[in-house]
């Protein structure tokens, strides 16, 4: 994966991840996800999918 792309997607990832979680535990309201546990869950995971491929994309080398 090119190495914008990857951390591109990664930073997107890690802001969906913050949403989801806040949406989870309440504090961003006005959705069917909000005070819901599931995304409260599922928010970190995907935000730490997110940091991984920034790293990732971070460290390769643009030769690469």
């Amino acid at each position: 994966m090119n190495r914008t792309v990857s951390v591109v997607l990664g930073v997107v990832l890690v802001l969906v991840g913050l949403l989801w979680t806040l949406q989870g535990l309440g504090v961003v309201g006005g959705s069917v996800m909000s005070g819901v546990t599931f995304w409260a869950v599922v928010g970190p995971v995907v935000a730490l999918g997110g940091l991984f491929l920034v790293a990732v994309g971070g460290r390769r080398r643009s030769g690469d």
